[in-house]
């Protein structure tokens, strides 16, 4: 049975990095992880990923020996049940703003008795003895909800009291729309609600997660965050201008 060593670093304390490499190829997924990332970020709600995709990207993850995590569409029973079959470390679930709406993901994504996640023989259950492939599942399944809208923020306190959610993450982008700052997710009133809500989640007790980049990773870091997503191209124009920048000048 495989352990998902991406969670099991979060529970004790640890900062995990997640890449999203915004290509639906599994030989690009297992590359990432022998670089040494401890997820991958599967995006089916922006990406172009398909379900056959995920299940290969996911196989390739766990050859590579790290965790895929699925971003699904919508907070709904057979999309999550569909996702986690293929055989995906973790689901993160867009949009959820009442701890209602958290309580169903948990719903969705947990076997009895804590949820009540459909049964099913397909990969997520290969090599796993059906009397404890639940119990498994539950334990090693990372699930992530999202807090994208003010709505979440002004909630924080009853989803914080959700169990069974493992990382909280908050995220700029659709935040800074609602906030009235679309595309401004550096602008100064999006970052200050960020950042309290990150310490908020820390200082519950619960484990926050949000996107970070090379600039801003340290300034997460000392706010506790451990479930820290970067987007491939956050990592690769840096070193793609660098070393085209020495080129260049020989060039002319």
């Amino acid at each position: 049975m495989r352990t998902n060593t991406l969670k099991q670093k979060l529970l004790n304390g640890q900062p995990v990095s997640v890449i999203a490499p915004f290509a639906s190829s599994a030989g690009f997924v297992e590359l990432l992880g022998y670089l040494g990332f401890d997820g991958v970020f599967i995006d089916c709600e922006h990406g172009p990923a398909g379900w056959e995709d995920v299940e290969q990207m996911a196989r390739a993850a766990d050859v590579a020996g790290y965790t895929s995590i699925m971003r699904v569409d919508r907070n709904d029973a057979s999309t999550i049940t569909r996702a986690l079959d293929r055989g995906v470390g973790g689901i993160q679930i867009p949009h959820v703003n009442t701890a209602e709406e958290a309580r169903a993901a948990v719903r969705y994504a947990k076997f009895a008795p804590v949820g009540e996640r459909g049964w099913s023989g397909w990969r997520s259950a290969f090599g796993v003895p059906p009397t404890e492939f639940a119990a498994h599942a539950n334990a090693e399944t990372v699930l992530a909800i999202m807090l994208e809208e003010t709505t979440a923020l002004d909630n924080l306190d009853a989803l914080l009291q959700v169990e069974h959610v493992d990382v909280f993450f908050v995220a700029p982008g659709d935040l800074a729309q609602s906030m009235g700052h679309t595309g401004q997710m550096d602008h100064p009133a999006v970052q200050s609600a960020m950042d309290d809500a990150l310490r908020r989640i820390k200082q519950a007790g619960r484990i926050a997660g949000t996107l970070t980049t090379p600039s801003l990773l340290d300034h997460h870091l000392d706010l506790g965050v451990q479930f820290l997503y970067v987007n491939l191209a956050a990592i690769l124009n840096p070193a793609a201008t660098e070393f085209l920048g020495r080129i260049r000048p020989r060039a002319r």
